[in-house]
């Protein structure tokens, strides 16, 4: 491998005689990368699997009710790869018993995800995908949690180093740009966001996000904001229809080829090793995507017709079972709001779905019971 292939990436600088950090060049990568044989078979691949996802679209009567678990699911995934450990019964159920009960600080901190996320797709239809926006959502995402201490919604000013607990920067990992270089790299970055190029969209957004981590511009958080900003990036390129494509999952599933992919890009120029990395998981994703969507529409459908030959006059039950979708958790109080029937007739409804198998009572209690619609969020957790 040549110098120049070496170092297409960036270079490595001597900053003391303890270490040298790693400053990202601009993109796109120089030489340009090699998009032919796998690389180009991968490419067709995955989009051909994202079009087939956003085809789901189509298909699901109301979609809107069905982002919010995709969205929660995805909060999860990205959280866990942090060390953050809940499930997505665990999330959703701590939304619903919130303002009741101690903040458990993992669930919080995987909500803070959810919260980042919708305000950033919200954000978008009236600011761009920029430095700005991202300071805004990094705000959102460390409130209150285990980061509130490490300046959120500002960029370093100190130099940070990536590797095992306890390491330094004598045996660190990976160490990114000094803070004098981090604005530096991030405004070359946001040009590449805005720049018009015959780059395909995907491996935009897999050069974006590498890029991202490397620059590294958080005390924490870094790696969650970078993998938001591949669905934002997908959403405001009108690439997809509807947010529907995370890609968290299988970073978590192949965390060691994760980091060795990335690694590679800094210290050898291997542009073309990531970008095959990042196309398989988004082939791998939207596939499983897809898959669920359809098993969405089964199970909608399933349980449709079991409210309508098991229960005559079924009307309430159907659109409080369409509610269920938006938000599988439910307790006495959100069922009187969605039906506006009284609180005995709403309290026969609950049970009825209980016998037929659609809802599980959680809490097994008298009072304040709560209700999990669990065979829609067992296809995703």
């Amino acid at each position: 491998m040549s110098n120049q292939d070496k170092n297409r990436a960036g270079h490595f600088v001597q900053q003391t005689s303890d270490y040298k950090s790693f400053i990202p060049a601009p993109l796109p990568p120089e030489p340009p990368l090699k998009l032919d044989g796998q690389l180009h078979v991968l490419l067709s691949e995955a989009d051909r699997a994202i079009g087939r996802l956003d085809s789901i679209v189509e298909l699901i009567p109301n979609p809107d009710l069905f982002i919010g678990l995709f969205s929660r699911n995805e909060a999860v995934h990205s959280s866990r790869i942090e060390g953050t450990q809940t499930s997505l019964s665990e999330l959703l159920l701590f939304e619903m018993e919130s303002n009741n009960r101690p903040v458990n600080i993992n669930q919080a901190e995987v909500y803070n995800y959810v919260k980042a996320l919708n305000y950033g797709l919200e954000r978008l239809s009236q600011l761009p995908l920029s430095l700005r926006l991202i300071r805004e959502i990094h705000e959102i995402l460390l409130e209150g949690g285990r980061g509130s201490d490490k300046t959120p919604g500002e960029f370093r000013k100190v130099q940070v180093h990536i590797g095992p607990p306890g390491s330094t920067v004598r045996n660190a990992t990976y160490i990114p740009p000094p803070p004098n270089e981090v604005i530096n790299t991030l405004n070359d970055l946001e040009k590449f966001i805005h720049k018009d190029s015959d780059i395909p969209i995907l491996i935009k957004c897999g050069l974006i996000h590498a890029q991202f981590e490397m620059i590294h511009p958080f005390l924490d958080g870094n790696g969650r904001i970078g993998r938001l900003l591949i669905t934002f990036m997908l959403c405001w390129s009108k690439v997809m229809k509807k947010p529907l494509l995370y890609i968290s999952d299988y970073f978590n599933r192949h965390r060691d080829d994760y980091y060795t992919r990335l690694r590679a890009v800094s210290n050898d120029g291997d542009w073309e090793g990531w970008i095959e990395y990042f196309l398989t998981a988004v082939q791998s994703v939207a596939i499983k995507a897809s898959q669920t969507g359809h098993n969405i529409l089964f199970l909608r459908e399933k349980h449709r017709q079991l409210i309508i030959e098991e229960i005559p006059k079924s009307t309430v039950l159907l659109n409080l079972l369409d509610n269920l979708f938006l938000s599988p958790v439910i307790d006495l109080n959100r069922a009187i709001g969605i039906t506006g029937k009284s609180k005995s007739t709403v309290i026969s409804v609950l049970n009825k779905l209980v016998d037929l198998g659609i809802l599980v009572e959680t809490t097994e209690q008298a009072r304040n019971r709560i209700y999990l619609y669990k065979s829609y969020v067992d296809l995703f957790d």
